[in-house]
């Protein structure tokens, strides 16, 4: 998971990972009445001023400045007044205008992400107990107030005086043929198209933490899960939900005397967690013994942790009372307050695909629906089924027995990573030669390296790119007392990949507006590269035919699974939208109808069984608004740059290639990369084959 960009924006940015307190959305003001007519008047003097061949600019600008400006920035004659100061009339003066706010606001964004990370140091990493006044610091966005700053000292409007604000259609359409100082200044005119009053900004950053930490501590201690007085699951594993539930199915497939029955059980704790029928007490708590298939709970029979019970602590099966559905009604009804300042994005959704993702929603949802309708997913259906021998169950949309790891059980995988990461410090030390092992020179890889620090965790882990040259990226993953296990491990690589695209096209790419790559999923797509190579960076998998093969159906069988929750994520914010009014005990029914509806679609008729709510488990669509799709889509383009990758064999110069391209759109940047757009074809045919290599 992909953290950090310019936090000028922070708050529009600090939205996709929280909530707010419910309230209606509030109506943008319009600008002064007085505007068409100054704009008008202005035109001709500027031209009169600059030359005839600065027309075209100076209505745009002024037009710009026109749809932003309020009475509270002046009367026309200060409107007057301010354009002919700040329009810059000739190419030296834009080209000085433009350098400056490069610059300015590289440190700027800098500094304040710098702030941002210390103030949720505490909250962010495993590092002891969150006090209150913690969470205060973790609430408080530093850059809240930058955008209403930059309106009220009209330096915002400066930019939007003499940069274009473009369309999606226009970059689509006429970017290919922009130069990358194009590019450049409409990324900058894009950071001031939406002027959302600071107060919205700073009430959906507070929210924010309080949902990251929900999610952070949503903890299930898999010692004290019980049935007919069994323990399956060793003491002090304390798994974090969805992740390391999800990825301790996975794990469980290698373990051929108690996996079944363990992926069997977490099955059924994902379940309750979707419907929240869990107790409450049970959550994040070893003092408890819980049978999730009864729901019945008990106190612990066993002591596997250091911390004293509470006092006074109830033994109960009440339920958790629907906390999963208000943090997520309470991101909707942030965002509403942000639908009334985006005026040509009034809903979340229309930000997400078309601000944030810059491809529309029908060619997204198309291509996930490609992949889920193959013919194909009924095919790698029959083949696991094979392999496993036995009837598929609902949790084997996880199943990750294609992968070299199937032949080692967790413990050996946790050993080797224990004994080689004792502490994140361990990590960081090794990062060289592990980036050396993926491709990169040995220089190359000590220069990168350098520009990364490790933390500890405190929830799955995520990456947090810097926002000045000078600062290092950050990556955090979870490492417990015993030090990193293979999950945190895994979860390293991934998060590596991340910290390499950001150190990259941060430092290296021409403009620094251009930071970054198209979107989320391109990023994820980059760090999914490096984490397919996790158990060979292990010394434990040499790659050949086979090996390949197996490794493109389980791309396969993990994007069809992502697609699909994807689409439950993409259903639940329609549902919210076309409801708004709705209670969190009718967005939990209408989720798991969502998610229902999705499966039996596409996985009950390949599985057998119908129904099935899983696909409505990810701790995404609690604490991420409508990130998921992010994911399919990076799989999808992971797929093409791999084999892009693969022809020239020097995988180093290809990502470093690919990275330093820049923020322009979707498919273009791929055009760059690999020769073709992004979609569905190559995960496809490369499945398609696979199938053909392995024998169906």
């Amino acid at each position: 998971m992909r953290r950090g960009a310019s936090v000028v924006l922070a708050g529009v940015l600090m939205a996709a990972s929280g909530a707010v307190v419910a309230g209606a959305a509030d109506a943008g003001p319009a600008a002064p009445e007085w505007t068409a007519a100054a704009v008008k008047a202005l035109e001709d003097e500027l031209v009169a001023t600059h030359g005839e061949e600065q027309r075209s600019r100076a209505r745009r600008g002024l037009e710009q400045v026109a749809r932003f400006w309020r009475t509270a920035d002046g009367d026309r004659a200060a409107f007057e007044a301010f354009a002919r100061r700040h329009f810059a009339g000739d190419a030296a003066t834009l080209d000085t205008m433009f350098e400056r706010f490069e610059r300015l606001l590289e440190k700027l964004d800098g500094h304040m992400l710098e702030i941002m990370l210390a103030f949720r140091w505490q909250s962010d990493l495993d590092l002891g107990p969150i006090l209150p006044f913690d969470e205060v610091f973790a609430g408080y966005d530093p850059a809240a107030h930058v955008t209403d700053d930059f309106f009220d000292n009209k330096l915002a409007f400066v930019v939007l005086l003499n940069f274009p604000i473009t369309t999606l259609e226009q970059r689509l359409t006429e970017g290919p043929g922009w130069t990358r100082r194009q590019w450049a200044e409409a990324r900058l005119a894009e950071r001031f198209s939406k002027r959302i009053p600071a107060e919205i900004q700073l009430e959906v950053a507070r929210a924010g933490a309080r949902a990251g930490q929900y999610i952070a501590e949503y903890n299930i201690w898999m010692h004290h899960l019980v049935q007919d007085g069994e323990r399956l699951f060793r003491p002090k594993l304390r798994l974090l939900s969805h992740w390391n539930l999800r990825d301790e199915i996975r794990a469980s497939y290698s373990d051929r005397e108690t996996g079944l029955a363990k992926q069997r059980v977490i099955q059924k704790v994902m379940e309750r967690i979707v419907d929240q029928t869990i107790p409450e007490v049970v959550i994040d708590s070893p003092h408890v013994d819980w049978n999730p298939f009864t729901n019945a709970v008990t106190a612990a029979a066993v002591q596997d942790s250091e911390a004293p019970a509470p006092v006074g602590l109830e033994i109960s099966d009440a339920r958790e009372p629907d906390t999963r559905y208000a943090v997520i009604l309470g991101n909707f009804r942030a965002q509403r307050k942000v639908d009334a300042w985006s005026p040509t994005t009034p809903t979340l959704i229309a930000r997400r695909f078309e601000e944030d993702r810059e491809i529309p929603e029908d060619r997204v949802k198309a291509m996930f629906e490609a992949v889920l309708s193959s013919p194909l997913l009924e095919k790698v259906a029959r083949l696991i089924e094979s392999r496993l021998g036995r009837p598929l169950e609902p949790f084997d949309i996880w199943y990750n027995g294609f992968r070299p790891r199937g032949a080692h059980t967790e413990a050996e995988l946790d050993a080797i990573v224990n004994e080689r990461y004792p502490t994140p410090d361990a990590y960081e030390k090794d990062m060289p030669n592990l980036l050396e092992q993926l491709g990169f020179s040995k220089a190359r890889a000590a220069e990168l390296a350098a520009a990364i620090a490790v933390d500890p965790a405190r929830g799955s882990g995520h990456a947090w790119g810097a926002a000045m040259r000078e600062a290092k990226s950050r990556l955090r993953t979870r490492v417990g007392p015993d030090g990193m296990d293979y999950k945190g491990f895994n979860i390293a690589v991934h998060e590596m990949g991340h910290n390499v695209e950001q150190t990259i096209s941060l430092r290296e790419v021409d403009h620094t507006l251009l930071n970054g790559v198209p979107n989320t999923a391109f990023t994820e797509a980059l760090a999914f590269v490096f984490q397919a190579r996790d158990l060979e960076l292990l010394g434990l998998a040499a790659p050949s035919a086979e090996s390949r093969a197996l490794q493109t159906l389980d791309d396969f069988w993990g994007a069809a699974e992502i697609a699909a929750v994807a689409l439950v994520d993409m259903g639940v914010w329609h549902w919210m939208y076309e409801h708004p009014g709705a209670t969190p005990a009718e967005l939990r029914e209408a989720t798991m109808a969502i998610a229902r509806d999705v499966w039996n679609a596409y996985y009950a008729p390949i599985i057998g069984k119908r129904d099935r709510v899983l696909l409505g488990i990810y701790s995404h669509m609690v604490s991420r608004n409508l990130y998921l799709p992010d994911y399919p889509i990076g799989s999808l383009i992971a797929v093409q740059l791999e084999e892009q990758m693969a022809k020239t064999g020097d995988l180093g110069a290809e990502f470093t290639r690919m990275a330093v391209f820049g923020r322009v759109v979707p498919d273009l940047w791929m055009e760059n990369a690999t020769g073709s757009a992004v979609g569905p074809d190559a995960l496809l045919a490369a499945t398609a084959r696979a199938l053909e290599q392995i024998g169906e």
